[in-house]
């Protein structure tokens, strides 16, 4: 579709009934009728941390990381080693056991 200029745009608008639109909208989903559905895979490693209960900030403290560490690897860009791939397992399997641990 291409690009609108301003006075298109307020053309095309001028001649909508948002309240209208909303309401069919509204309409439609109760209905069950939906026009895209988007499924978001989780990592492992977000998976983890959720499943601990801490915050991303808490988190990448208790594995001796950065923050931004932390989301590099929840988001796949990085991949982490060591004694933090050890400690995430413990997440993943036994999360009450690090919140045991690490009041």
């Amino acid at each position: 579709m291409p690009k609108m200029n301003e006075r298109a745009l307020r053309a095309r608008d001028a001649k909508r009934n948002l309240g209208a639109e909303l309401l069919a909208s509204v309409r439609q989903m109760k209905a069950g009728r939906v026009g895209r559905v988007s499924r978001v895979t989780v990592s492992g490693i977000a998976e983890a941390r959720e499943r601990s209960g801490m915050s991303r900030q808490r988190f990448a403290e208790l594995l001796g990381v950065s923050p931004r560490t932390l989301q590099e690897w929840e988001q796949g860009r990085r991949h982490p080693s060591g004694a933090a791939r050890s400690l995430l397992a413990i997440a993943s399997q036994r999360p009450e056991v690090l919140r045991e641990l690490f009041k």
